[in-house]
């Protein structure tokens, strides 16, 4: 009989467990939303001054944009190494990460409770080379001067931001499995069907778009990927179009595929940085 009755109790546990969870993720995320409505204009004075991707976004579109980037950004600690902190350092950070999965249900990159800000390039580890930004167990490290840098478009086809988000992606769903979005996951599969034959060609001496760096592993190349999927898109797609589409369908979204205030940004599927760099982005 004791049995019966703990057993009736895990089950029960069990099948109240996820209904109470969403009910407390929707009240928390009604609460936040009222608190971002009286901080939204002056997130978007923010981020409207540095990101075109978000400019190109409708109305819509850019509330649901900047509500993420508050989310992102409430969900995690930043701490700030020999750079003073500004309140649009950590909008900024979140916005890049946002801009990233923006086509994707999971955004938070969950795991990473810590990104750490330094002020320009530095050395990690044993590395000689001096670093512009890495991910790994302990948190998101980035230099500001470099990820500045990248969203201003002062260095072409570089953006450590987008780079390093793109870092954390494959991590909270390939590595600590915190955070795995069932599209991102199912297509990255497709993704490395087409990416890997050029991958494996640029290791033996094939040159492209993505550059020397791209060659170092594959998570270099993926990451290096990112940045030009959105850095220099029209260039992408006329040099790379199959691993252009691939990655248009892993991360849900074509920054060549819609206009000014008018089509959303998210692709609907119907089934479905250089050699020039001195610094390593990790």
């Amino acid at each position: 009989m004791e049995l019966v009755v703990i057993s009736s109790l895990v089950l029960g546990i069990l099948l109240l467990n996820r209904p109470v969870t969403l009910l407390f993720q929707r009240l928390y995320t009604r609460h936040q939303f009222k608190k971002f409505i009286a901080r939204e204009t002056f997130y978007h004075s923010v981020v409207s001054r540095y990101l075109k991707y978000y400019n190109r976004l409708n109305l819509e579109e850019q509330r649901k944009f900047l509500f993420r980037t508050w989310l992102f950004q409430h969900s995690r600690n930043f701490h700030y190494i020999e750079v003073e902190a500004a309140a649009e350092m950590p909008i900024l950070v979140s916005a890049v990460a946002v801009q990233l999965t923006f086509g994707l249900e999971k955004f938070k990159l969950s795991y990473f409770d810590d990104i750490f800000i330094l002020r320009d390039d530095y050395h990690y580890g044993f590395y000689s080379r001096p670093f512009m930004g890495h991910v790994d167990q302990t948190g998101i490290y980035l230099s500001w001067d470099n990820f500045i840098k990248g969203i201003s478009g002062q260095t072409p086809n570089c953006n450590v931001g987008l780079h390093e988000m793109g870092h954390a992606l494959t991590y909270v769903n390939f590595i600590t499995h915190t955070e795995e979005d069932r599209h991102f996951k199912s297509e990255f599969t497709n993704f490395s069907k087409v990416a890997r034959p050029i991958f494996t060609s640029m290791q033996t001496g094939a040159k492209n778009l993505l550059g020397d760096y791209a060659a170092t592993n594959y998570h270099e190349f993926w990451a290096v990927s990112v940045e030009l999927f959105f850095e220099n898109p029209v260039q992408f797609r006329h040099e790379l179009p199959e691993l252009y589409e691939a990655m248009a369908r892993v991360l849900n979204q074509d920054p060549l595929n819609f206009t000014t205030g008018s089509t959303t940004i998210i692709r609907r599927m119907d089934s479905s940085p250089s050699a020039t760099k001195t610094s390593a982005a990790g």
